[in-house]
């Protein structure tokens, strides 16, 4: 079965897997995915990831963060630019989220980069999502 949106599935999964209290989620692999997990383990909002490979596609396994409390890191999760209205700045409009507590992360011509990366750049591109 093929998707219309595989990166809103993906945060789609680590939205739920968060909510529901699991350490980790299974994710299925895309060159895409993997550089966004990538960029989310840089700005340590999750833990670790995993690429395992089942002889097709692969998987990702995405561990995630808590506090000692047992709070989730991730406290919020939105994809801004979607099939139907992709959602492009350049870089001077790239945007900071809750005032740099959260992070925003583009798809740029550099890379899938977070938004410090992407001002230190200087390259804009298309706002995939926001985390915080």
């Amino acid at each position: 079965m093929s998707m219309s949106d595989p990166i809103a599935d993906l945060l789609t999964r680590i939205r739920n897997a968060k909510n529901a209290k699991h350490n980790r989620v299974d994710i299925p692999k895309s060159k895409v995915k993997l550089e966004m997990v990538k960029a989310m383990v840089r700005e340590k909002f999750i833990a670790r990831y995993k690429v395992l490979d089942d002889g097709c596609q692969g998987t990702i396994r995405v561990y995630l963060r808590y506090d000692v409390e047992g709070t989730p890191l991730i406290t919020g999760i939105k994809r801004i630019s979607k099939p139907g209205l992709r959602k492009y700045v350049g870089k001077a409009e790239i945007p900071r989220v809750y005032g740099g507590i959260g992070t925003a992360i583009l798809s740029t011509p550099r890379g899938v980069l977070t938004y410090k990366e992407a001002r230190r750049e200087q390259v804009g591109g298309e706002v995939l999502c926001y985390l915080w």
